[in-house]
């Protein structure tokens, strides 16, 4: 079974997968959350990657998820942890030199009518108990790295897929599944919920996650057959 590398969004807290980690662990997998250090100014993406392995260990059979503005991230902690596996769950994909500001033109978001509402955009369809926990923890997004052109110079070469939340309000699923389908050459994989559908959905998020390992995992034996 895998180890699952979560990755968190921006301002945000490894707190996010609480209810999706019981999902994995049931179906046998380990779970690990990470707390990335987002409040430093200082920080670049390499304390970023540094953060997730320290957190990961000598686990083995990982795969990385990032959530978000965790995109950025998941990918080059996937080449570092030498990973099975890669997910971007309603997340940003970068491509090689491209910063973050360039991300939102590059991508036609700045295209997208976004609610300014962050009950609308961001916590729509979540239990208002829970909203008001993820608002409590919510931390200043801070970073170096945000300015300067993502590092890695391409995605990693391993099993990779992209989630679209199906009633995602900040990145609406049409304009994630053209962004799945342009910079990962495949398919979307859809689970419904909007952009914390890992607070409102996490059953079916986890069960996307737990085909796509065990999809993984029968590779080799295919290949081998």
């Amino acid at each position: 079974m895998a180890t699952f590398a979560l990755i968190h969004g921006g301002g945000s807290t490894g707190w996010d997968w609480h209810l999706v980690a019981p999902h994995l662990e049931r179906a046998g997998h380990e779970a690990v959350a990470v707390d990335l250090p987002t409040e430093r100014s200082d920080a670049e993406l390499s304390d970023y990657v540094r953060t997730v392995v320290e957190a990961v260990g000598t686990r083995d059979h990982v795969i990385v998820v990032g959530h978000s503005l965790g995109g950025f991230t998941a990918p080059l902690a996937a080449e570092a942890l030498e990973a099975d596996g890669l997910v971007f769950f309603s997340a940003m994909i970068p491509q090689p030199g491209e910063t973050f500001m360039e991300w939102w033109t590059n991508t036609g978001h700045d295209r997208e009518s976004i609610d300014d509402d962050p009950e609308v955009s961001f916590y729509n369809g979540v239990p208002r108990e829970l909203a008001d926990e993820a608002r409590r923890r919510e931390r200043d997004q801070q970073g170096a790295w945000l300015s300067k052109p993502w590092p890695g110079d391409r995605l990693p070469a391993i099993p990779t897929i992209g989630i679209v939340c199906t009633d995602d309000n900040f990145f609406p699923a049409p304009f994630m599944r053209r962004v799945v389908r342009e910079r990962l050459r495949s398919e979307p994989v859809e689970v419904p919920g909007g952009h914390y559908a890992a607070l409102t959905h996490p059953a079916e998020l986890a069960g996307a996650l737990d085909r796509f390992a065990r999809g993984i995992d029968r590779a080799p034996m295919e290949r081998g057959a």
